[in-house]
């Protein structure tokens, strides 16, 4: 593959920023949640505003097989403690795009059916991932002005350029920075497995404290060393910082205040648009709402539902955690469906409990309730073009991307008041028509039944109905202009 894209669109170079993006997983080549959509996402919308990408992330025995190989380069050693890790390297493109995607190829490390485990070397697998970024690098001889870290699994790369890489000239201007996509995932792993790190003379720069108590954490040294740390929305670096939501790291957050700023993720109106969409058997807009009706009969008829014109759906697409508040969910839909005319579908995977509550409600209601078990990105689409509400009732959320989707479809967003659905979704008002969905504060069955009921009464009047749909398709959610907030913060950095 060729050296890193050249900027097209900048005639004055200086205004160029060459970002090394490192993240465990990109769309389409791994994907197990948002990380890997803002992966693709964001290094493809920078790389058409000018400047330029290199992505790397490990190829996994379910990638797409759509790489090559970079044979100039030969085995790459790299040392993790007592043993010596060799990878070769692959390459392909975002798609969408000219940037380059370089794979750190490790069958031993990366080949195990699933993008994370909880196997015994698993800090194994993203110290090669972070160290064997690096050593890319090195060999492209491509100097980045910002290394742009992701979670837990790429933290350890501020650390190592001051450390292991710091005498190599290529990153003698490099800064770093990291986005915190999930604080309650930080690499915690046993004290003794720091050897690992292969820091040598340097191990005095780990957290002493922490090695004490007997963990190493990832995550944490990500906050201690990077040049610059953001998060998903600028509720949830507030709320980080907090006890109740810093999960053990809102110290060092708070430490690091100046230097954290919250981003709100964007979509891709490319493949979330209900006037393009290719998931989606009617396409619509604002000007054409009974269009989104006709997706609400499609999706009912998907599910085997019955279709009655004017009945409220309700759909929700999601991974079923505690995280989410399915069990909250749970308590209300039931009550909902015992009392008022309406369908409910739902899709997703997880927590076996809570697949096992929904099935129990889908067998309990089979003419009102559905439930797919898994993954469809197609049905995925069709209920957010079909449904009419689209609870999120999040313990935490830091950013979210389905009451994106909702907006953009017309679809109500009913959530919870935090993180990035706190920034997003505005509780609708009947009286001056403003809003877009509806918020509760309080993350319990009562609060969400409230915000529920809400939503249906106002279904209920259709043209306060229709005025919220525009109000939310109205809303610009794009990932233009949060990839501009990016590039302020490298600019920052570089001067």
């Amino acid at each position: 593959m060729a050296s890193p894209i050249p900027s097209r669109y900048f005639p004055d170079r200086a205004l160029v920023v060459k970002v090394l993006f490192i993240s465990s997983e990109v769309a389409p080549f791994a994907k197990t949640g948002g990380l890997a959509d803002v992966s693709a996402a964001l290094p493809r919308h920078l790389a058409a505003a000018g400047h330029e990408l290199v992505v790397v992330t490990p190829l996994y025995d379910r990638s797409p097989d759509t790489t090559e190989p970079v044979t100039s380069w030969g085995d790459i050693r790299v040392p993790l403690g007592s043993r010596t890790a060799v990878f070769t390297v692959r390459s392909s493109v975002l798609p969408g795009s000219e940037v380059p995607v370089y794979f750190i190829d490790c069958p031993p490390l990366y080949h195990r059916g699933s993008v994370y485990t909880n196997d015994a070397d698993e800090h194994l697998r993203f110290i090669l991932l972070s160290r064997g970024a690096l050593e890319i690098c090195q060999r492209l001889n491509w100097s980045p002005d910002i290394v742009h870290a992701n979670d837990w699994q790429t933290a350890l790369v501020p650390l190592y350029l001051r450390s292991v890489y710091a005498w190599d000239q290529l990153f003698a201007n490099t800064k770093s920075v990291i986005t915190i996509h999930n604080l309650g995932y930080q690499g915690s792993f046993p004290a003794y497995q720091a050897a690992d790190l292969g820091l040598g003379d340097a191990s005095y720069m780990l957290h002493q404290e922490q090695l004490n108590r007997g963990r190493l954490n990832f995550l944490a040294h990500g906050i201690m060393y990077a040049d610059a740390i953001t998060t998903v929305s600028p509720t949830y670096a507030w709320e980080i910082q907090t006890p109740e939501n810093g999960a053990g790291l809102d110290g060092m957050l708070r430490a690091r205040a100046h230097d954290l700023v919250g981003i709100l993720n964007g979509i891709d109106p490319h493949e979330w648009h209900p006037g393009t969409d290719r998931h989606i058997p009617f396409h619509f807009s604002a000007k054409s709402l009974w269009r989104k009706e006709k997706n609400k009969e499609a999706l009912l008829v998907e599910t085997g539902l019955p279709y009655q014109k004017g009945v409220p759906t309700v759909g929700m697409v999601s991974r079923l955690t505690t995280q989410k508040g399915i069990d909250l969910l749970v308590d209300a839909m039931t009550w909902y469906l015992q009392r008022v005319d309406l369908r409910f579908v739902a899709l997703g995977s997880g927590e076996r409990r809570y697949e096992e509550k929904l099935a129990a409600l889908a067998a309990r209601f089979p003419d009102r309730a559905a439930f797919r078990r898994g993954y469809d990105n197609g049905l995925a689409h069709l209920i957010e073009a079909g449904a009419d509400i689209f609870p999120m009732p999040s313990r935490y959320e830091p950013c979210g991307l389905n009451q994106m989707y909702s907006l953009a479809y017309g679809t109500a967003p009913v959530v919870r008041k935090t993180g990035g659905l706190a920034d997003t979704v505005t509780h609708f008002d009947t009286e001056t028509g403003e809003g877009n969905g509806f918020v509760f504060e309080h993350h319990n069955a009562q609060g969400l039944a409230w915000a529920l009921g809400q939503a249906l009464e106002v279904h209920a009047d259709k043209g306060a109905w229709q005025q919220l749909q525009r109000n939310a398709m109205a809303v610009d959610n794009s990932w233009t202009m949060r990839a501009g907030q990016y590039v302020d913060i490298y600019r920052r950095l570089i001067g």
